[in-house]
């Protein structure tokens, strides 16, 4: 159940989706730079982290 959640989130908030696998880590900060700069590459780094 918690991994269909963090797919949901990483399609909408891709940032919410991988601090809750990863938490605050430079992960988590290198998806927030990504969806910041355009949606689409954090996407796709939330899905590959998540999954």
């Amino acid at each position: 159940m918690k991994r269909i959640i963090e797919v949901i989130l990483a399609f909408f908030i891709p940032p919410a989706a991988v601090a809750m696998k990863e938490g605050l880590s430079k992960t988590f900060w290198l998806n927030l730079v990504l969806t910041l700069i355009f949606f689409i590459p954090g996407m796709i780094h939330a899905l590959l982290v998540v999954v």
